[in-house]
């Protein structure tokens, strides 16, 4: 079980820690899961190890991810916000074997599209680094942003900060670049490891939600162009 997922040699990220009880972000999180169970009678999370693992049935993601009537847009961008970041940091858990500073020496989403790291504090300048080194980089820097309570408040009248949606799209632009690492350098080992439909579901629910709110420049989008287009598609066709 433990070679399966990789245990031991995982670098892993502690989730975001569960917003309280009686919180308008803890009701939209509970609306989300409800309705996911509402559309499919398969789409379950599972923490198993160090991935969730997706079971999808035959429901309809778009609504899924569509603002509650009534609701405020921040709140909902910020209880998904922490959930694929959540979904990723596990499902990325389950290469690093594979993702290796000499098996990945760039941050890069096939051979036409590389990424080059900049934070502000530590990388003052866009910098190139090792695949393993830049998503760990990256995760750290999400993890203490939805951690800081002055940008993701979770206390009741606690407004959240003016630019709080460009925040959101710059994670999510950013976990975007980890799924598309994880598409173009390791399907094959995600397929070896038998969770490409988990995968598969946890990207279509990540990718119509920062479509529905157009959170993501479609330039940024261009490495998985074409399974976005597929998942346009199908969405239309339902």
């Amino acid at each position: 079980m433990s070679s399966f997922f990789g245990l031991g040699k995982t670098r892993t990220f502690k989730p975001r820690k569960d917003v309280p009880e009686g919180t308008k972000q803890y009701q939209l999180r509970k609306y989300a899961e409800a309705t996911l169970v509402r559309l499919t009678n398969h789409y379950v999370l599972i923490l198993a190890a160090t991935v969730y693992l997706y079971f999808k049935g035959s429901g309809n993601l778009r609504l899924a991810v569509q603002l509650p009537e009534g609701e405020d847009l921040n709140e909902w961008l910020a209880v998904h916000a922490v959930d694929f970041f959540n979904h990723l940091n596990m499902l990325y858990g389950t290469v690093t074997e594979f993702c290796t500073p000499q098996e990945c020496p760039i941050m890069s989403a096939g051979p036409r599209y590389e990424y080059l790291w900049e934070d502000g504090v530590k990388y003052k300048k866009p910098t190139k680094l090792p695949a393993p080194e830049y998503v760990d980089a990256l995760m750290n820097w999400a993890q203490s942003i939805l951690d800081d309570e002055n940008v993701f408040p979770n206390k009741i009248g606690v407004p959240f900060p003016r630019n709080f949606r460009d925040t959101v799209r710059t994670i999510v632009r950013r976990l975007f670049r980890v799924y598309a690492h994880i598409y173009s350098n390791h399907f094959d080992q995600i397929c070896a490891l038998g969770i490409e439909a988990h995968l598969n579901t946890s990207y279509r629910h990540f990718f119509l939600f920062i479509n529905e709110f157009d959170l993501v420049e479609k330039k940024e989008l261009a490495p998985l162009d074409e399974l976005n287009d597929a998942i346009l598609a199908e969405d239309k066709a339902r």
